[in-house]
């Protein structure tokens, strides 16, 4: 059975879709069978991965509204073991569905076991908020990835962050586990320096040894709608990202 990761942040900027892109595509490119799912209605991990969101006759919101298997909407990318599950605006109107619809917080956690067999990981990108549509990626998940800038706020914010976590495993996922915090946006400077070590204070092991570095591959792949390790593999976002699907592998 694939393991289901969320990557989330309820801040948006602060490098959560290049972490389900990247991290996504090294392990595929590790031989890892990996199903990349959009949840995020800007559908930015969509059009990272080369697929025009604004063509699209099928998403994640047909297959989350109940119109179609989610099996239909998966679509192949440029790697043989990378699927996506590809969003765009239309996911908002799910929302605005589910207010009534009874335990509306499982729909994407029924849409995925359909095919989280075919998988050896799942990957969430989830929408930079704490709205029902990452209660549903929170839901469905098995671990949490959650992504944190080396910025002045970033304990503030992930305070809240794992607040929200743990409301959602009592209530809703009680097998939900931190996978781990990645620090993003590394600079050598004072600040992302004492922002790691805070973490690190914090939440110990939880923190990830990679840190992704502010890195101008990271910033350009996107509109080339590639991941890094095909726009420049030897970047050092590029190999940051294959650092930590090393890393994500070896704690099982």
């Amino acid at each position: 059975m694939g393991k289901i990761v969320a990557i989330a942040n309820q801040k948006g900027g602060v490098g959560k879709t290049t972490t389900a892109v990247n991290l996504s595509a090294c392990m595929a490119a590790a031989g890892r069978r990996v199903l990349l799912v959009d949840l995020d209605p800007q559908g930015n991990a969509t059009s990272g991965l080369g697929v025009d969101k604004n063509a699209l006759a099928l998403t994640l919101y047909d297959a989350v509204t109940g119109k179609v298997p989610l099996r239909q909407v998966i679509r192949p990318t440029l790697m043989d073991d990378l699927k996506l599950v590809p969003s765009n605006r239309h996911l908002v109107g799910a929302e605005v569905e589910f207010v009534d619809i009874p335990e509306r917080e499982f729909r994407l956690r029924r849409a995925l076991n359909t095919v989280r067999n075919d998988f050896d990981y799942v990957f969430i990108d989830c929408p930079p908020s704490l709205s029902l549509l990452t209660v549903n990626g929170l839901a469905a998940a098995d671990e949490v990835l959650i992504t944190l800038q080396c910025e002045y706020y970033a304990l503030e914010g992930l305070s809240e962050l794992l607040q929200t976590v743990k409301l959602v495993r009592d209530n809703l996922n009680p097998s939900l586990v931190l996978q781990g915090v990645l620090l993003t946006m590394y600079q050598h400077t004072n600040l992302s320096a004492q922002v790691a070590e805070d973490v690190r204070k914090h939440l110990g092991e939880k923190v990830y040894q990679t840190m992704i570095p502010r890195n101008v591959t990271l910033s350009e792949a996107p509109s080339f709608g590639k991941p890094a390790i095909f726009y420049d593999l030897k970047s050092a976002g590029a190999r940051a990202y294959l650092a930590l699907a090393r890393e994500v592998v070896s704690r099982g």
